[in-house]
């Protein structure tokens, strides 16, 4: 696999740290609107802008979850970056916290914004119409540890969180009292929350995503949800379609089909490394994700894909039955040194390297980039199923954090570099999610 070269479109907005202040640059006036975001006072020590959020005048918002400097006693602050008629980006609010922010979630029509911290707590703040003030409301003490993701539900009057003291909890926004707490065996990573049926989908640091019922005072288990290799870093929770869609640090990606109960899952592997953030796309049927080394890929959901199988365990080859090296009957009987067990890819058969030396893409199983086949799948592979089902693209910068204004098909992304880009994603996605009009 190969990543194109750039063809998103840079509106060529950037946010520098400075050894005083941070300033934010602009060349383009194509966004009318106002960048939130939280980060830490002390850019020299920092190595990513903690929040950004683009809230257009217009009704439509942006959201892109923060990161922290790992050094916990550097105070934050929360900042809101007005773009005016020239074009530029310019400081209107200013608010400085008493501990580092790690997470946030805003609410456009209320304009009303929650900032987890690593010392645990939540503040709610509120923001004036012309972005000009906020105002702050009241603090939630949701953790014992820093806060990794935060969800407000206004249906519900409910502020749910993650943190890494193992444990979901939702706290009523009306009386700020505790409401209820679930505890894992992990820290809890990331969070995605459906309002019609008050499912929490909460994915830890071991690897699974655990599906709670949330009611007023309790929460009840419904599933566990176990497929990926790595920590749960990003989720992203479809209600049209009701699919679940989860990127870990195994660089996999899994679709989860919750509404279809019959446990379908797809692997899409096209990423060299950590999967960050995602976004599904439903007027398109497509999948945006972003690695921590810059790759973004946009991958096309609305084709027929088979899902990968699952390995079969045996004690020898399925293909030549020459024993693995465990095998030790086997090689005592036969007199032959045991060989080293391989999966093939297509059928899931255990099989030597001898039976499996050929290599290729097979994109309708999600595999962007040539894997494992024994002989006999390769050779049943046609061209045409070779033929790439995403597109990949460079963000030439490591990417922490993204998030999409799917309105206007904008993309913003923040990496370690210490710089927020936004792009125009409409070339990449074929079409106008404004106007609903698709090219294909």
């Amino acid at each position: 696999m190969h990543r194109d070269s750039p063809t998103l479109s840079a509106l060529e907005a950037w946010v520098h740290w400075h050894e005083k202040s941070l300033h934010l640059e602009t060349s383009s006036a194509a966004l009318d609107g106002c960048v939130v975001f939280c980060a830490p006072t002390r850019p020299k020590h920092s190595t990513v802008p903690c929040c950004i959020a683009i809230s257009a005048v217009e009704p439509s918002f942006w959201f892109l979850p923060p990161v922290t400097s790992k050094q916990s006693s550097y105070a934050g602050t929360i900042r809101v970056w007005l773009k005016r008629d020239s074009g530029q980006y310019w400081p209107s609010i200013y608010h400085t916290m008493a501990s580092p922010c790690s997470s946030m979630a805003y609410h456009h029509d209320s304009r009303r914004i929650f900032v987890g911290q690593d010392n645990g707590a939540i503040m709610e703040f509120h923001i004036s119409e012309d972005f000009n003030k906020m105002n702050f409301v009241k603090t939630y003490p949701a953790h014992q540890s820093r806060v990794s993701a935060v969800v407000f539900c206004l249906g519900a009057e409910w502020v749910i969180s993650t943190g890494h003291d193992k444990c979901v909890s939702w706290m009523c926004t009306r009386s700020g009292n505790m409401l209820g707490k679930h505890f894992f065996t992990s820290w809890a990573s990331c969070l995605q929350f459906d309002l019609d049926t008050q499912h929490a989908f909460v994915g830890d640091y071991s690897g699974q995503i655990t599906l709670l019922k949330l009611e007023q005072n309790t929460c009840s288990i419904i599933t566990t949800l176990k497929g990926h290799e790595g920590s749960i870093a990003s989720l992203w929770w479809d209600p049209i379609q009701r699919l679940l869609f989860s990127g870990a640090s195994d660089n996999s990606i899994i679709m989860w089909d919750i509404g279809g109960r019959k446990g379908r899952m797809l692997l899409l592997q096209g990423h060299h490394d950590r999967v960050q953030s995602l976004c599904y796309l439903s007027l398109t049927r497509q999948l945006v994700s972003c690695s921590s080394d810059g790759g973004i890929a946009v991958w096309n959901m609305d084709v027929r894909r088979e899902e990968a199988p699952q390995w079969l365990e045996s004690d020898s080859c399925q293909k030549c039955e020459q024993p693995f090296f465990w095998n030790i009957k086997q090689m005592w009987d036969t007199k032959t040194l045991g060989l080293r067990q391989h999966h093939c890819r297509k059928c899931g058969q255990a099989v030597c390297g001898k039976c499996s030396t050929r290599r290729s893409t097979y994109p309708v199983m999600g595999f962007e980039f040539q894997v494992r086949m024994c002989d006999s799948c390769y050779d049943s592979v046609k061209d045409e199923d070779r033929t790439s089902l995403a597109t990949f693209h460079e963000g030439k910068h490591n990417i922490s954090h993204m998030s999409m204004d799917v309105a206007r098909g904008l993309m913003v992304t923040c990496g370690t570099d210490r710089v927020v880009k936004i792009w125009d994603m409409t070339p990449v996605v074929g079409c106008s999610l404004a106007t609903g009009f698709s090219s294909r």
